[in-house]
């Protein structure tokens, strides 16, 4: 495939030479670069020469997939690289150390920071109103119910012209509109434009700190949106900033080597995560990518979820490929008796909630440490949440629109389109990263525990994810004056109180047009799901690495739909076909 320049930009850049100085390739290296640098601690030895040695395949040699100033393909590839190393140096303690072909498909990584946007089911995306009659409805309070209610969840200025904050009722919008005054339900109100009027105009009566104030009375998500500078200047900015991406801590050392199993696999080759078992308590993306990043290695993956807590349905077409999903209220006994079970040959434990929340129902990361030590066996726990692990801020709720909005991500992103006001960036980007740092520091936990024994807690965030990225620094304004010739002036012409579904359906549509290669379907598998009753299309692996076989088992399906068991899992023959 012919290199993509981007039309005249490209050749522009190749008659100055500028082109190679500032290729995706190249910035992935120096990503890559960067990262080990700051997890050295927290990856194995072992890991290095295979991370060294992968290769990145892509047909770009110039133009930036994403109109934005972030370097969110070159965050991504670098992070596939490490998880693929850290999977490498897992398989080696089966075959014996040797040099695997490692491969990193750029154009697939990028494709998947927005993958719940180009998954479908029954042919249909997360822009199709249809889509519904395909899904579980799990809006149990109706936050996605109508337009003003979605709103809730958005950026708005506030009293002092220039402050934003990010209000956030995308599972509880009656708190967040009643907390700034406002009816929990306007049903007459159906135009994009007048419901952003009419609940910035409430939002416009308090301040920032009027409005951090109410929100933790209410114990809502919601954050005062910071520029990078004033984010590393806060307290909370300083300790985390300290922070690796992802950290990995000893628990426990009284428990023996606990070697992977290795199991026998029906895929078209082995599973370095074949037998291993996962149990996902997670919502929304950013905790379901740690377990979808493990059910493409082999893993038999468990979400377990509520029927009494929302999640958003069309998220999980995307979220709960290669796994089985189940319900279980964890506060009844007969459900906790069940999950109990289910954790007594458990390998990870992933959580995805604020820290505490699985405390207080028995099951954080110290208690599980007697299951460990009856069993003989250690446990591996990944907890990621928004802000950290670590600071004044670390038990505050939080989304990807919050992390972004406290970090710097979207004033980064509006200054870069010529705005003095912050913007969203397009897609939950911060989500997928964060979920692959989650995988990593499984891996890593894994190959921890077969070596040396013990049990292991895996920590990461969305804002540790932000963070790395932000330290990448942006591109510069010749790469951004090129951005804007290129995409569509419509998607610079967004402004700070745009939606999220706005702001990625305009850069979706434009990026269509300026990178095709994104959108190929070498990229896209599709398998029927007896779960959604319908074909569900998914983005494939990023990552090949030699003698292995990286992917899913069986196709995608709602929460809740499987029995509580690790016994008799399906294979759907499509998917290793498709």
């Amino acid at each position: 495939m012919a290199p993509y320049l981007g039309s005249e930009r490209g050749a522009h850049q190749l008659a100055h030479g500028t082109t190679h100085a500032n290729t995706i390739l190249a910035g992935t290296r120096s990503a890559l670069d960067q990262l080990l640098a700051k997890a050295k601690d927290d990856i194995p030895d072992e890991s290095l020469p295979h991370i060294a040695n992968t290769n990145f395949s892509t047909a770009n040699t110039g133009s930036p997939y994403f109109p934005t100033p972030l370097k969110s393909t070159e965050a991504i590839s670098a992070l596939k690289a490490v998880e693929a190393g850290v999977a490498a140096a897992i398989a080696d303690l089966a075959d014996g150390p040797r040099q695997r072909h490692i491969d990193v498909d750029v154009e697939r990584a990028t494709a998947f920071l927005f993958s719940t946007y180009l998954v479908t089911v029954g042919g249909l995306d997360k822009s199709s109103p249809k889509a519904r009659k395909f899904l579980k409805d799990t809006d149990l309070l109706e936050a996605q119910s109508i337009l003003y209610r979605r709103l809730s969840a958005n950026l708005y200025e506030t009293k002092n012209p220039g402050e934003y904050f990010h209000l956030h009722g995308s599972l509880e919008a009656t708190k967040a509109l009643n907390m700034i005054g406002l009816e929990g339900s306007r049903p007459d109100l159906t135009d994009y434009h007048e419901c952003i009027k009419t609940i910035e105009a409430h939002v416009k009566q308090f301040t920032v700190d009027q409005l951090e104030e109410m929100n933790r009375k209410i114990k809502q998500a919601g954050v005062t949106c910071l520029k990078w500078e004033d984010f590393q200047a806060t307290r909370h900015g300083h300790e985390l900033i300290q922070q690796p991406p992802w950290k990995v801590e000893c628990l426990e050392n009284a428990t023996p080597p606990s070697p992977l199993p290795f199991q026998p696999s029906r895929a078209p080759k082995p599973q370095i995560l074949a037998g291993i078992r996962v149990l996902e308590l997670c919502r929304i993306i950013a905790g379901p990518a740690m377990g979808r990043g493990l059910a493409e290695y082999g893993a038999q993956v468990i979400k377990v979820t509520s029927p009494y807590l929302s999640d958003v349905p069309f998220f999980q077409v995307d979220a709960n490929i290669g796994k089985h999903t189940t319900d279980l209220n964890l506060k009844e006994p007969q459900d906790r008796k069940i999950f109990e079970e289910l954790l007594q040959s458990v390998d990870i434990v992933l959580d995805g909630y604020r820290p505490g929340s699985l405390d207080r129902l028995g099951y954080g990361s110290h208690q599980l440490l007697e299951i460990a030590k009856r069993r003989g066996k250690g446990i591996v726990y990944v907890a990621e949440n928004c802000f950290g692990h670590t600071g004044p801020w670390s038990s505050r709720p939080g989304w990807q629109q919050i992390a972004d909005c406290v970090t710097g991500v979207a004033w980064a992103q509006g200054q870069a389109m010529g705005l003095d006001e912050p913007v969203i960036p397009p897609f939950p980007m911060s989500d997928y990263g964060t979920g692959c740092m989650g995988t990593i520091a499984a891996l890593v936990g894994l190959y921890r525990r077969a070596k040396f024994g013990g049990s292991y807690l895996g920590t990461t965030s969305l804002c540790q994810y932000d963070i790395y990225l932000l330290q990448l620094g942006l591109y510069d304004d010749y790469t951004m004056a090129g951005l804007k010739e290129e995409h569509d002036k419509k998607f610079f012409e967004l402004r700070h109180n745009d939606s999220v579904d706005e702001v990625g359906k305009r850069a979706l549509k434009s990026m269509r047009r300026t990178h095709p290669e994104l959108f190929e379907d070498r990229h896209m598998q599709e398998c029927f799901s007896k779960g959604f009753n319908a074909n569900v299309r998914t983005i494939r692996p990023v990552v090949n690495i030699e003698g292995y076989w990286n992917g899913f088992l069986r196709s995608s399906r709602p929460n809740g739909y499987d029995k509580p068991t690790w016994d008799n899992w399906e294979i759907d023959e499509d998917i290793l076909r498709a």
